[in-house]
């Protein structure tokens, strides 16, 4: 399929009722994070769906697409990246990935970047210089600094939670709701592998912590032992 074709199959699945209460959900109204975004109203399974219909689409219409104003396209080109990350050769990989840092600034909404950034950025990086994460972290881009976050979780997958906690450290006084969010969640999953360097994070910064990156991070703690770091009796 090429992109003139995905778009056709893409309006044909519109939903303009689903659309309206996307709009809200992604906070598109005027100072919010998705300002402007628009949405024809598809759900993520038809997505995926879609994705395995048109996996044949080249590296230059999913590009295309990540292009688009509409956010269902973008989130489709992703897709469509991160399953031919997936079966391509190193040089794909690769080429894949500078796909992706060029053409950050269209992965601007949370759901684009969980989908994507562990399995290209953090794919890539796993056995390579994590530097490139360090770098978006200390970004003013509220989406940068979460795909520093989020890519970290291709290593804990690994049983690799070091940059994972080096980069939280870094985020800890970061004014946006959607970092603390990042951050709670990535902490659990190490703890998931690794809940002695969880709970040492915890101990040395929940204090500092905004309240919802601690309930995120603590979320699957005894009910006793998360009132106690809620309440500060750690």
């Amino acid at each position: 399929m090429t992109a003139p074709e995905i778009r056709r199959r893409l309006k044909q699945l519109a939903n303009p009722e689903k659309a309206k209460v996307l709009r809200g959900f992604f906070k598109t109204g005027p100072g919010q994070y998705g300002e402007g975004d628009v949405f024809l109203g598809i759900t993520v399974p038809q997505l995926r769906g879609l994705s395995k219909e048109c996996g044949s689409a080249s590296l230059t219409d999913s590009v295309a697409l990540l292009k688009s104003s509409v956010h269902e396209e973008r989130l489709l080109a992703l897709f469509l990246l991160v399953a031919a990350y997936q079966r391509g050769n190193e040089a794909t990989k690769k080429e894949i990935y500078r796909i992706y840092l060029r053409h950050v600034r269209y992965i601007n909404n949370w759901d684009l970047v969980d989908l994507s950034a562990p399995n290209i950025v953090g794919a890539y990086l796993a056995d390579r210089s994590r530097g490139p994460l360090y770098r978006f972290a200390r970004s003013r881009d509220l989406w940068k600094k979460r795909i520093a976050i989020l890519a970290t979780f291709a290593f804990i997958k690994q049983n690799d939670g070091a940059d994972t906690l080096k980069i939280a450290k870094s985020l800890l006084a970061d004014d946006h709701d959607l970092i603390h969010k990042a951050v709670g969640w990535m902490l659990p999953e190490l703890g998931k592998r690794d809940l002695a360097a969880e709970e040492k994070f915890l101990k040395q910064h929940y204090h500092r912590m905004p309240r919802t990156m601690l309930r995120y991070a603590i979320e699957r703690f005894p009910e006793e032992k998360r009132k106690k770091y809620l309440n500060g009796a750690i």
